[in-house]
């Protein structure tokens, strides 16, 4: 790895503890914060990333994409067995995303909030969903797994969003693992009942 890139990565590594720190609040996290705590030049900012915004929607991109390789390791094999079925993976993959969200509250709102006011095919919510997608394995047309993870995503982000009323709106604790655990297993089980009654309603015309 070059210089370049090591430095790179110390910057974004850097940057990433600045969001938690500061929970989210990415106008109190300056160039000049970001290069002391880094031990870097003030224009080291701007010479590697073009601009702060650009440094801070990397640092979410790379931690999103590092929490959604570990859940789905096999994620280039959609064909390897793994003895579970598609709502059982789901559910699984999904209930580990969720969690994520809670344990980087500050990160998952910034993204969230951001790929709502400009959401675009190569945004962290998409890339969510085409993660999810790889879940669905059995039966299902492509437009359909692209349906129910678009539905499954959103559902989660609307509901992580609206954590503190939650429990008033929809019943469910989210600051609890458990509440969070049959979120997920609710939500899964309607969407998929919904696609199979879909399926049965298709076969019968």
């Amino acid at each position: 790895m070059s210089n370049n890139e090591n430095n790179r990565d110390h910057i974004i590594e850097i940057t990433t503890e600045l969001l938690k720190e500061y929970n989210g609040d990415t106008q109190k996290i300056t160039s000049r914060i970001i290069a002391q705590r880094a031990g870097i030049g003030l224009g080291s900012v701007n010479y590697f990333f073009g601009s702060k915004e650009n440094l801070i929607t990397e640092c979410i991109q790379r931690d999103i994409n590092r929490m959604l390789a570990g859940f789905a390791p096999d994620i280039t094999d959609i064909t390897k067995d793994d003895g579970l079925s598609d709502r059982n993976r789901l559910i699984s993959w999904a209930s580990q995303t969720f969690d994520y969200l809670f344990e980087n509250q500050a990160i998952a709102g910034i993204s969230i909030l951001s790929d709502m006011q400009s959401y675009s095919a190569d945004s962290n919510s998409v890339y969510t969903q085409k993660g999810f997608a790889f879940a669905i394995r059995d039966k299902q047309k492509e437009e359909r797994r692209r349906l129910l993870a678009f539905m499954l995503v959103s559902a989660m982000q609307t509901a992580f969003l609206a954590r503190d009323a939650a429990k008033d709106i929809l019943g469910y604790d989210l600051y609890s693992k458990t509440g969070r655990d049959s979120f997920i297993s609710d939500m899964v089980t309607m969407l998929f009942e919904g696609i199979d009654s879909k399926e049965d309603t298709a076969d019968e015309t």
